[in-house]
């Protein structure tokens, strides 16, 4: 059959400010590498997609730099939203893309902002979660195998007994959970029946197009109506048009919940993505603990001294700076901003994005 890879590179990253901006957002920043996130995430699934059967859907703020930075993707594949409507609509639109060009292709849907350490074997874990996503009605996730009672991500649920697809185990999906409290989480990593929510998804294009139909018949319509125009002189009107009215909802709410609840007649599979060395790398204090070499090291980019100072990050590429008696701060310099923060306070990051929202700062966003 054929195949695919959707890469979802939309998001603005707010924690990543100040460097993340609305026109170069977390994925299209070089924050552990230096490639851009987007470019690591093309370069890593290579070995099983040539650059003509990759998507990218992104927003019209970025689809220029996404461009610039997959230079060997057919531009009509890199399609851009007029505005924000969550996952489900935007991987919406690059099925009805999709099976225009390629029929019920199978389509793998990726984040373009994760980081992995083994990209050897999560190419073979990909691999298997497309042969078990060939089958008609079968949706596939990798699920990560937690490494601590984490509350930032969703968790799937597995069930019993593993099958083995392509030499990897892949289990029956119980449920998805939302994002759990403290206590919640611990017991989750303690039984050891649950993983983390990645967010990459594997089916064909009519399983994805059969679960709108049957799960958000409001966007299965409107995205019926616009794939018409697809080709034609009237699609960007009627993008213009249509996709405002779709329904703002994340495809786990909208199609994977709903698929593991009694009832349903999708098979819901979960593959463990273990030893990849996978990482959300959602703030700039994750960015540490993925740079840092050691307990208290420090990590700075650019000239710098430091002095009695210990666990701080420290990114100014153009400035030296001078850090002393300090300790696990989070210090991000650009051209117009400074961000200085505890480094367990990163994750707050995004209110300082909101506040400047409020205030209107646009010249800062």
């Amino acid at each position: 059959m054929n195949a695919c890879a959707v890469l979802l590179a939309g998001g603005r990253g707010t924690r990543f400010w100040p460097r993340s901006r609305t026109r170069t957002p977390k994925q299209l920043l070089d924050i552990v590498s230096a490639k851009t996130m987007l470019r690591e995430t093309a370069d890593r699934i290579a070995p099983i997609f040539k650059p003509n059967q990759l998507w990218a859907v992104t927003n019209a703020e970025q689809v220029a730099a996404v461009r610039r930075e997959l230079p060997r993707v057919p531009r009509n594949q890199i399609l851009a939203e007029p505005v924000g409507r969550n996952t489900a609509a935007a991987i919406g639109l690059a099925a009805i893309h999709i099976a225009q060009m390629d029929g019920d292709a199978i389509m793998a849907v990726l984040p373009a902002d994760h980081y992995v350490s083994d990209a050897k074997r999560y190419c073979k874990i990909a691999r298997a979660a497309m042969e078990l996503a060939k089958k008609q009605g079968n949706l596939v996730v990798l699920g990560i195998p937690p490494t601590r009672p984490e509350t930032g991500f969703g968790y799937i649920e597995r069930r019993g007994h593993a099958e083995r697809i392509s030499g990897f185990p892949a289990y029956a999906v119980k449920r998805f959970t939302e994002k759990p409290d403290p206590a919640i989480a611990r017991r989750y990593v303690q039984s050891k029946r649950y993983f983390w929510n990645a967010g990459m998804f594997f089916w064909r294009v009519s399983t994805f197009f059969e679960c709108l139909r049957k799960y958000l018949p409001k966007t299965w319509s409107a995205l019926g109506e616009l794939q018409q125009s697809i080709g034609t002189p009237g699609y960007s009107r009627a993008l213009e048009k249509i996709y405002p009215q779709i329904e703002n909802i994340s495809v786990d709410y909208a199609i994977m919940e709903p698929a593991t609840r009694h009832g349903s007649t999708e098979n819901v599979f979960v593959l463990p993505a273990a030893k990849i060395g996978w990482g959300d790398i959602g703030s700039w204090a994750a960015v540490y603990e993925l740079l840092a070499r050691g307990k208290d090291a420090n990590v700075a980019t650019g000239d710098s001294y430091l002095l009695d100072a210990s666990g701080n990050f420290l990114w100014s590429p153009k400035k030296f700076v001078a850090a002393i008696g300090v300790r696990d701060l989070v210090v991000v310099e650009t051209s117009d901003a400074l961000l200085v923060c505890p480094r367990e306070r990163a994750q707050d990051v995004g209110k300082a994005v909101k506040w400047l929202e409020e205030k209107r700062r646009s010249e800062l966003l």
